[in-house]
């Protein structure tokens, strides 16, 4: 379903690469986690991925289709939830999703479907009306994730999505995460939570200043009885030096 193939980037003026021959490959049907501490790449990959960055070497596929040859028609298969919630603040929850749907040329039917079904799980409904920019900042990522959603999307990518979010807003947003994969679809979303990786993927990767560390299926870690933060900890060095068990 997307093919990360021997991805770089670098950004003006800097003499090191942001993302360094970065291969991976997601499937459908599957949940995948994307991990790294700050400044490890995830963001500059998740943006190359979506088409937002340019980048110097490889390649990006999804559902076979290359970002880079076939722009408009790779994107017509992806749904993103960028970190910073940038939503059209001016316009009412319904006049954003019905934009995207429009761009996206999903049929009015599909769109009332979705956008029952969607504001029914978040609890939305009484705010679909209202602008945007009265929304709590849960209620922004919530609209994000409907407007996302909306086409229907092959590849659902989102950057750190449960970042600020409460509990009940967080157990509805890994509720659909679950449901739209379970569909046949690929969710791809980078996180600092380890225990939701752990919980709510099928598998994940680890990157390290824009280098792949390792893949690791998660039912293999559980089975093995491996824990993913002592991995994730031994990546980023911090069980060398001594505080992994601070």
């Amino acid at each position: 379903m997307l093919e990360i193939k021997h991805l770089t980037k670098s950004y003006a003026g800097s003499t090191v690469n942001a993302v360094e021959d970065l291969s991976i490959s997601l499937h459908a049907g599957e949940i995948y986690g994307f991990l790294g501490s700050n400044g490890a790449g995830k963001s500059t990959t998740i943006k190359a991925l979506v088409g937002i960055h340019p980048f110097q070497q490889g390649d990006i596929l999804i559902d076979g289709i290359s970002i880079k040859s076939e722009p408009l028609k790779a994107k017509m298969q992806i749904g993103y939830v960028s970190d910073n919630h940038a939503v059209f603040e001016r316009l009412t929850g319904r006049e954003y999703v019905m934009h995207l749907a429009n761009l996206y040329g999903v049929p009015p039917a599909d769109v009332a479907a979705r956008c029952a079904d969607l504001l029914e799980i978040f609890n939305l409904k009484d705010a679909f009306d209202h602008p945007i920019k009265s929304y709590s900042h849960g209620m922004k990522q919530k609209i994000s994730v409907i407007g996302a959603l909306v086409h229907n999307p092959k590849l659902w990518v989102l950057d750190e999505p449960l970042t600020g979010l409460d509990p009940q807003s967080a157990y509805q947003l890994k509720k659909v995460m679950k449901r739209h994969a379970k569909a046949g679809n690929t969710v791809f979303f980078s996180s600092h939570i380890l225990d939701v990786v752990e919980n709510l993927c099928d598998r994940c990767c680890i990157i390290q200043k824009g280098r792949l560390q390792g893949v690791y299926d998660l039912a293999e870690l559980r089975a093995e009885g491996r824990s993913l933060e002592k991995i994730f900890m031994g990546v980023i060095g911090e069980i060398e030096d001594g505080l992994a068990d601070a």
